[in-house]
């Protein structure tokens, strides 16, 4: 029975065996097929995360080769805006000048003020019995050269203040910035709480502002009544951060940092030639010392120089030579920084 059992047992096992490497048989190409399908995706999976990698990175370099010749244009604008902006700096129209001198006065009656001047010197000049070849020359120093002279000390004057004040301004926007003000807010702050011509300028960007331009576009426009680099300077700062983006309230301070510098060089450029400017006040003053002095002493000897036609054209002469020698020394005293 036992021995039965054991046939009958291992005929079974056998059956299974057989039955099951029948299977495998028929499905052994199946199986194989669907590993090789299983591989097949697992390859194009890794392929389609590769080219999604590249395709991120690509569109990444493709982004900031874009955002990087969107700056280079800006830059290049800006560039010839300032170039423009500083053609209107140096060599300005007197309409201009005006505007930047801050005076209120149309051009008509700045050509009267022009004609009255250019009447009263001749006339003075005339009446301290001055030849009358000199009469001309004073009526076109008192026309054309007098009132320009003043427009330019006023412009001058203006700017000076501007500059005095103009890096305090930055900082309160800048800590108004950093409170969490808008831009706006900040220069509202400065049209209305700061100091002339601060204030004016600052106005004027407003008023651009609710006329319909942006507030980089008017502060852009800013050189045009304030004829300075450092005008030129917030405008560019503000185009830049407007297009290309970052920190507004770093990029402000970095500037406040630069005029403040900028102004602390210039202060110590004036004070290292300060010794040349009085040693050229001191030789420019000594022929009308020297003249003077001769003239208490001995008037008989030096009277000739102005009674004499000869006298007056070598102290013609000597002016102008003396003109060119204080405009040279001038100019190698003067620096800009």
């Amino acid at each position: 029975m036992f021995g039965i059992d054991t046939t009958v047992l291992a005929f079974t096992a056998l059956a299974g065996i057989s039955a099951g490497a029948v299977a495998y048989a028929f499905l052994f190409k199946r199986i194989t097929s669907e590993k090789q399908v299983g591989r097949r995706l697992e390859t194009i999976k890794a392929a389609e995360t590769d080219g999604n990698v590249v395709k991120a990175s690509r569109d990444r370099l493709a982004e900031a080769a874009k955002r990087r010749k969107s700056l280079q244009d800006s830059l290049k604008e800006l560039e010839e805006k300032q170039k423009t902006n500083n053609r209107v700096v140096k060599k300005p129209p007197i309409r201009v000048q005006l505007r930047q001198a801050g005076m209120q006065v149309t051009m008509q009656r700045f050509y009267v003020y022009s004609a009255v001047s250019a009447l009263v010197l001749t006339m003075l000049v005339y009446m301290a019995g001055a030849p009358v070849l000199v009469l001309p020359g004073a009526l076109l120093a008192g026309g054309l050269g007098l009132p320009r002279w003043f427009v330019s000390f006023r412009r001058g004057r203006r700017v000076k203040a501007f500059l005095n004040e103009f890096p305090n301004a930055l900082d309160i926007i800048v800590r108004a910035v950093k409170s969490g003000l808008p831009l706006n807010d900040g220069i509202r702050l400065i049209a209305t709480e700061a100091p002339e011509p601060v204030r004016t300028e600052f106005r004027r960007i407003v008023d651009s502002q609710q006329m319909g331009l942006s507030i980089p576009d008017a502060a852009l426009r800013m050189p045009e009544t304030m004829p300075c680099p450092e005008a030129g300077f917030f405008g560019i700062v503000i185009q830049i951060q407007s297009q290309a983006g970052g920190n507004l309230s770093e990029a402000l301070g970095n500037l406040s940092r630069v005029l403040r510098d900028r102004k602390k060089m210039k202060a110590k450029v004036s004070a290292l030639s300060m010794e040349a400017k009085a040693s050229a006040a001191i030789i420019g003053a000594l022929p009308f010392i020297v003249a003077l002095l001769v003239y208490l002493s001995s008037p008989n000897y030096i009277m000739p120089l102005f009674t004499t036609s000869t006298g007056n054209l070598i102290l013609g002469v000597s002016g102008v030579w003396m003109s060119i020698g204080i405009f040279v020394m001038r100019k190698m005293m003067n620096f800009e920084v």
